[in-house]
């Protein structure tokens, strides 16, 4: 049970800190989350250190850029990752055949691809550990939809804590650096944020970051939808 005065202490708190304040409540049932997305290399480096068994789960949607497996495979070798991989019912082809682009279909299309090849995987991974605790990357300054944050909510009956929730672009650098981790590889061509390879663009000008996923329909996926705060 999670109370205000958790999410006070947190908020105070460094990201290791609340790592390990999760790690502390519940040790065996606690979950991270990954999309091996351009700077998660940061919070698996984290987790893997302090607690190198707990489940690390990344949905495969099926659409992702050849980079993100790469990415993925390369990470989980280096750091040890008990990597659990959830993908849709529907395959990719089967998708497209049976619905279309959803995807550019407008906000309903996409919320349905959404739905279909994220949320569907994610609530069998949830049933299948049944974590108390969920461990999240997502941070304040990605996006306007997530600046208003607490670093500790509630998803689909799970404690979610967002260790990095705080962090700038500057401290995600200095700890790459500081402890020689890759950006995604598309970061070099220009890709802030990347998801799957129909829908995420490269950085242009004058761009906020929001906008380079979907071409700025939506920014969450249904993974992060704003939680009940305790």
């Amino acid at each position: 049970m999670t109370t205000a005065d958790d999410i006070i202490k947190l908020e105070a708190a460094a990201a290791r800190e609340r790592i390990g304040w999760v790690l502390e409540k519940s040790p065996s049932r606690t979950i991270l989350t990954t999309s091996f997305g351009v700077q998660s290399a940061v919070l698996l480096h984290m987790v893997s250190e302090m607690s190198p068994e707990l489940p690390v789960v990344f949905v495969d949607t099926g659409f992702l850029f050849e980079e993100t497996y790469q990415f993925a495979q390369e990470l989980t070798q280096r750091l040890g990752l008990n990597l659990k991989t959830y993908k849709p019912i529907m395959d990719a082809k089967t998708l497209v055949e049976r619905h279309g682009e959803l995807w550019a279909s407008g906000t309903e299309g996409l919320e349905q691809y959404n739905q279909i090849v994220k949320v569907e995987p994610m609530g069998r991974a949830l049933e299948d550990l049944a974590p108390k605790f969920w461990l999240s990357g997502l941070r304040r300054s990605q996006a306007k939809s997530r600046s208003d944050r607490t670093v500790l909510e509630e998803q689909s009956g799970v404690a979610k804590v967002y260790p990095l929730i705080d962090w700038s672009e500057r401290d995600i650098y200095k700890y790459l650096k500081t402890h020689d981790l890759p950006y995604h590889p598309l970061w070099e061509k220009g890709f802030v944020s990347v998801g799957d390879y129909h829908s995420s663009a490269p950085l242009q000008a004058g761009q906020e970051h929001e906008k380079t996923r979907f071409s700025g329909v939506k920014r969450e996926c249904g993974l992060h939808e704003a939680g009940e705060t305790k």
